[in-house]
């Protein structure tokens, strides 16, 4: 059986991933009392940049904490690769996968959105980096049918690699209004243009590089992407969920308040710094990225303590057609 986790990065989550696959394989075919075991083979995929070194470390740990298990003889035989490269492009034989997986991976888009140029006012962003309520038309535009144009081409590429009645559940930040002004990603990629604005007040970043910088990211409603799966003829969708989740990952409480809003935006800036560090180095230098985040955390302190914005997840689940 060939399983991919798409967009895999080199933390914990790969390994959850591949543990509970081992652990359903297991249980189902001991339920089942089948005389042949079932042969995994993961693929974790990511893009070249990735720390594939620090992720097989990870997995030798992970084989030697697995051996203690004392229902280890039932477990299935596994093996893992490594396999670099966009999930945008074809990754495999067509026909060859069984279950495709992806968390937190297809709110990115393969690039920029075209006719973002700052030289044109009406088609620049000004000093957005994503969609606001400054933002125009034309960029809100761009940005949906760049998002529309990604997604088809990954459903279409994962439909050629997947075999007959092969699956996908797939995880991604979305948003939960329609409005797309007002998205969850829009508060918070909002708080990272006020914090390089606040910057280039201070005469630490040039004005010009932060007119001519734009996150590659949409974070899409379930009725978009529902309209292009269905456009697409090429999957049943088996199951399409949002649930929301705190910017603090430390935060795990349900409610509306804030319990201590200096510790979660510092957990929140540590997050998104992580996330947003090489794209931020590649295009202002790396010597901005601790007053930037600095500026950051103070400004979703603030927003923290007059309101507890979420993000919003997409969960999904796949099946070829």
């Amino acid at each position: 059986m060939i399983v991919s986790d798409l967009g895999c990065s080199s933390g914990p989550n790969t390994l959850l991933f591949i543990s509970n696959v081992i652990d359903i394989i297991a249980d189902r075919c001991c339920k089942s009392g089948e005389g042949d075991p079932v042969e995994l083979q993961f693929f974790l995929n990511d893009l070249t940049g990735n720390d594939f070194n620090q992720l097989f470390r990870s997995l030798e740990e992970f084989k030697r904490s697995g051996t203690s298990d004392q229902k280890r003889h039932t477990l299935p035989s596994y093996y893992v690769s490594g396999l670099p490269g966009s999930y945008y492009n074809r990754l495999f034989p067509r026909q060859s996968v069984h279950l495709f997986h992806s968390s937190y991976c297809l709110h990115w888009r393969s690039k920029v959105p075209e006719g973002l140029e700052a030289w044109s006012e009406a088609q620049s962003n000004e000093d957005n980096i994503y969609i606001t309520r400054t933002t125009t038309p034309f960029v809100v535009k761009r940005y949906q049918e760049q998002f529309h144009k990604d997604f088809s081409l990954f459903l279409k590429l994962r439909h050629e690699e997947l075999v007959s009645g092969g699956q996908m559940v797939l995880v991604f930040l979305g948003r939960k209004d329609e409005d797309v002004y007002n998205g969850d990603l829009n508060k918070l990629f909002g708080l990272v243009a006020r914090s390089l604005q606040s910057l280039v007040n201070k005469g630490l970043v040039e004005k010009e590089k932060l007119e001519s910088f734009n996150l590659p990211v949409y974070g899409p409603s379930v009725a978009e992407v529902k309209e292009v799966v269905m456009q697409s003829h090429m999957f049943n969708m088996n199951h399409i969920k949002l649930f929301e989740a705190n910017w603090d990952p430390y935060d795990d409480s349900e409610g509306d308040d804030v319990q201590d809003s200096a510790r979660s935006s510092m957990n929140a800036a540590k997050c998104i710094r992580s996330v947003l560090k090489s794209l931020i180095a590649c295009h202002f230098g790396e010597t901005i990225l601790d007053a930037l985040f600095t500026e950051f955390a103070c400004l979703v302190a603030k927003h923290l303590e007059e309101e507890k914005t979420k993000y919003a997840i997409i969960v999904m689940s796949l099946k070829k057609i």
